[in-house]
């Protein structure tokens, strides 16, 4: 059963950088057809789709962080990571890392996700 794990600092300071790690078990991040994503909740508001990282290594990002968004992976630790750039107060938000699927156009894995808080 292919479980994911957010890790991170539950706190961060405005205009600085926030790393995020998602440690998967019991699969591999290279599976194919895998895109691992990762996607915000904000207080109050909806599901914001940051971005991804394919199984095959290639990245794409929401146009909303797009400038300030970085994910990447480790796959001898079966890890993938995110880092936001000077992050604001309007950052703070529940993070998620997810598995879609491609053939199935469906994300079959969640993590429980993390809460990330920005102030000072």
């Amino acid at each position: 059963q292919v479980q994911l794990q957010e890790s991170g600092p539950g706190l961060v300071k405005p205009s600085q950088s926030l790393s995020l790690t998602c440690t998967v078990s019991g699969g591999s991040i290279t599976t194919n057809d895998y895109y691992w994503t990762w996607i915000r909740q904000p207080p109050g508001k909806g599901m914001e789709w940051n971005g991804y990282i394919a199984y095959s290594g290639s990245t794409y990002y929401g146009p909303s962080l797009k400038n300030h968004t970085s994910i990447s992976r480790d796959t001898s630790r079966n890890q993938f990571n995110l880092q936001l750039g000077s992050v604001t107060p309007e950052g703070t938000a529940v993070c998620y890392c997810t598995g879609w699927r491609s053939a199935f156009q469906a994300y079959d894995y969640w993590g429980q996700g993390t809460q990330v808080t920005v102030s000072s």
